[in-house]
């Protein structure tokens, strides 16, 4: 049906300067009934008064297919037509609705008709299809409550409205490919009616558009086309290309999906099911969350003040935070001093290095903090090149589990009174405290070392620090590769030839690739109450391995082969650990060496050798190199069957298998892979590379592995976050720039194989970056209130400053829709 079009750019809410034109204007008119009114100026062939009820339709669901189009109309119409028939007559009784297609626009000016549709389906082919009083009845029929599918081409629909670009949340761009083209789609909303049942991954051919606005942020985005997968055209949008959402919209529901651009889509079973949720949320069938995105839906306020001139009393040097079960919020400083305190480097001064491990206590009480204690700690040696600095000092902190009971915590530390400022060695331990429950004061006399080891500190980096707990009461631990890595050129930081004192300090071949090294690991120990502790089964090794002779494993490994895993967690209703570690500072690859840098990130569901100094990403191998002249390389490392052959080995030569990572970053961008050779060796050549996971990207880089999320449908809380986040793992970077900040959900059929994320989500507008933001996220926890504490390290480094801050961040999006009272058969409440 062809309609000449009405050229107009108006918004009916803005149209003060148009009401003497005759602007027609539609409102509530308060009870059961909405109604579009003609301003009485208006020319009299514009009149129109439309009553409906709120909301409309009945338990006798009814949809309006609306297929006009300003030019001929789409092939895809007949067959969409059908499907949407096809699904009402289908399915659960109570999911069942009648269809009656319709392409007079009339329709939306009969308030009798109009008003018995729980929802209209936009299958148009675009162009101006509504006149100013049809448009205004489609607005009053959506404040009335009532529920719009757009369907592809209905984004070129009304293309001077205002409203209505508001309504299907995006315009296409000019651009956009015409072809027909097989795509992924990734599924990121697992719970809305229309996604929920959908493969993780989807693959399907369609027409993909591309928008002239990314609405991300300001609809909620249920589904993503992965634009590495097709040809996007000219007017690409990247790797956050959205492609089916929803919200709240003028006191109705909207749905828009950019698929079904071919006949074929609607033969499609998956894509019928789409639809069918879809359609199920629209007429009121069932509810579902469509504000969980919106970023202004979330609040992340500063909750700690700058510390005082020449004083730490509200926070140290960021570095860790912990959540108590009645919500108070405890938090480390690593043990850099106000920036007014003179460092002291010099090896042969007593004091060198010595600092104040802080912990700070804040409750959201009565938004007070307290000072709990200071250790005394080697770390405060300032800046400089990895011969000069150290990052050691306070690292890591955890609760019990039986805290509220007993409040021990425990702290994972470097003390000063062990250095050996001769040899330049340093002890690392894991030490339980008791904290006054009334007080907030730390008893520093009650400390018992559940845990020791060496580590050399004549260079760094890097110091590791984070711990967690499991669902079966084990304690995890993970400790840093303290090596430097500028003796290999940035690369895998296996120099067997310096050395300090007997000690090398650049071969991680000595510790993260060593069996009997209890550094550049993940622990996993038992804590008993008496403060020792036992090993629980199922760690990398028993401790007694007859392997090449005996004595060569440590018993309370879980992971080896890691760097740095500042922050690690566990999701303990699977038990899952989730880990990132930094990389070297190789700023590109090598094809003599191997890969650039890689920060990494990998969920982890069994003990296992993940790679480091060896290989890194998804078992990508480094060169070997070794004396007299190692600047001279030899093979590339098997990452099927790694050797530790460095003389500084102590532990087995022959070591577990390597066990690919799920995402991993540099420079040249996330995911970074190569074409590899008949011996699964990368080309490690820039031109070559393509990048598997393009939402993330390095440079400087440093991460900062975050929590999963578990929603509490139980709690009252007004501030926690939407079930929408339930089960997603949030992974992050110390910089806020091109680095992470994002949710990602993985497949459980591969994840802790290797398999790489299936889904990924920016929160860089909901956990705010910036100047004035969260620019340096130190650490990241969620409360027993689902709400989340992040720590923002500040401007400087070693120590802290203004910026220095705990922040806290809410959800106000308020409870799913339509409310259930709007159901429109209220047995179907979900």
């Amino acid at each position: 049906m062809q309609r000449t079009p009405h050229h107009r750019s108006r918004s009916r809410r803005g149209l003060a300067a148009a009401v003497a034109a005759g602007a027609l204007t539609a409102s509530l008119l308060g009870g059961n009934a909405a109604s579009a009114r003609t301003d009485p100026r208006a020319p009299e062939s514009l009149a129109t008064t439309l009553s409906l009820p709120s909301p409309p339709g009945g338990a006798n669901v009814k949809v309006l297919v609306f297929h006009a189009s300003a030019t001929d109309e789409s092939p895809t119409v007949d067959a969409g037509i059908a499907a949407i028939e096809r699904i009402g007559l289908t399915g659960p009784e109570a999911g069942r609705f009648k269809t009656v297609a319709s392409d007079d626009p009339a329709v939306f000016t009969n308030g009798r008709k109009l008003g018995t549709y729980n929802a209209v389906v936009f299958l148009t082919g675009g162009g101006d299809v509504l006149d100013p009083e049809q448009e205004a009845g489609l607005e009053a029929y959506m404040e009335a409550g009532g529920g719009f599918l757009g369907i592809h081409d209905a984004a070129r629909t009304e293309p001077y409205s205002d409203w209505f670009t508001g309504l299907v949340g995006a315009r296409p761009a000019a651009g956009s490919p015409t072809s027909v083209q097989r795509a992924t789609v990734e599924i990121g909303d697992r719970q809305h009616p229309a996604t929920k049942n959908l493969p993780l991954e989807w693959k399907r051919p369609d027409k993909w558009l591309n928008w002239k606005d990314n609405p991300s942020g300001d609809v909620h985005t249920v589904a993503r086309v992965r634009e590495i997968t097709y040809k996007p055209g000219t007017s690409a949008n990247g790797w956050d290309h959205p492609v089916s959402w929803c919200r709240d919209y003028d006191g109705g529901r909207s749905f828009y999906t950019a698929m079904g651009g071919t006949v074929d889509s609607f033969a499609e079973a998956d894509f019928r099911d789409h639809l069918r949720g879809a359609i199920d949320w629209t007429t009121r069938i069932s509810q579902a969350d469509c504000k969980a995105t919106i970023t202004s839906n979330y609040t992340a306020e500063r909750v700690t003040q700058p510390n005082q001139p020449g004083k730490n009393d509200q926070i140290g040097e960021p570095h860790g935070l912990v959540t108590a079960p009645d919500g108070r919020v405890l938090y480390i400083g690593r043990g850099g001093a106000d920036s007014s305190v003179p460092v002291v480097t010099d090896w042969s001064d007593p004091n060198v290095g010595k600092g104040l491990g802080q912990i700070h206590v804040y409750d959201p009480k009565t938004k007070k903090v307290t000072l709990a204690g200071e250790l005394t700690i080697f770390g405060n040696k300032g800046g400089g090149d990895e011969l000069i600095k150290v990052e050691e000092g306070l690292l890591g902190i955890e609760l019990d589990p039986d805290f509220e009971k007993n409040g021990w915590v425990y702290l994972h530390y470097t003390p000063h009174d062990k250095l050996d400022r001769d040899k330049q060695m340093a002890v690392r331990q894991v030490s339980r405290f008791t904290l006054d429950l009334a007080t907030n004061k730390l008893d520093l006399s009650s400390e018992k070392v559940l845990l020791h080891w060496p580590v050399q500190v004549h260079s760094c980096c890097h110091a590791g620090g984070g711990m967690a707990w499991d669902s079966k009461g084990n304690l995890y631990i993970a400790t840093g590769d303290n090596n430097s890595s500028g003796f290999s050129d940035g690369y895998s930081g296996n120099n067997p030839q310096p050395n300090y004192k007997g000690v090398s300090f650049s071969d991680a071949r000595r510790t993260a690739g060593n069996t009997n090294n209890l550094n550049g690991k993940i622990l996993r120990i038992h804590p008993e109450d008496d403060g020792t502790y036992t090993l629980p089964a199922g760690n990398l090794f028993t401790g007694q391995e007859p392997d090449e002779g005996g004595g060569k494993t440590r018993g309370e490994i879980y992971v080896m082969g890691v760097r740095n895993p500042a922050r690690i967690s566990v999701d303990k209703s699977t038990d899952t650990l989730y880990a990132g570690w930094v990389g070297p500072d190789a700023g590109a690859p090598s094809t003599t060496w191997g890969p650039a840098k890689y920060d990494t990130f990998a969920a982890i569901t069994k003990a296992g050798n993940h790679g480091w100094p060896y290989c890194m990403g998804n078992k990508q191998p480094y060169r070997d190199r070794n004396l007299p002249d190692p600047s001279k390389p030899l093979g590339w490392y098997d990452c099927d069957h790694p050797k530790n052959e460095s003389p500084n080995n102590d532990g087995l030569v022959n070591l577990p298998p390597i066990t690919s990572n799920t995402i991993w970053y540099s420079p040249q961008g996330g995911g970074v892979d190569y074409p590899r050779d008949a011996n699964g060796i990368p080309s490690y050549k820039v031109e070559d590379q393509k990048e598997l996971l393009p939402w993330l990207k390095g440079g400087g880089q440093a991460t900062m592995n975050g929590p999963v999320y578990r929603y509490d449908a139980a709690s009252t809380s007004a501030d926690k976050w939407p079930s929408y986040w339930d089960g997603k793992w949030f992974v992050g970077d110390f910089y806020d720039d091109t680095q992470p900040r994002h949710a990602v959900l993985t497949d459980p059929k591969t994840v802790g194989k290797g398999g790489l994320p299936t889904h990924a989500e920016s929160l860089k507008e909901i956990i705010p970056v910036g100047a004035d933001g969260i620019r340096n996220l130190m650490d990241w926890k969620f409360a027993p209130d689902g709400s989340l504490y992040v720590l923002d390290y500040g401007r400087g480094f070693f120590t802290s400053d203004s910026k220095s801050a705990l922040w806290r961040v809410t959800y106000k999006g308020g409870a799913a829709t339509p409310a259930v009272k709007d159901l429109a058969r209220k047995a179907a409440v979900q």
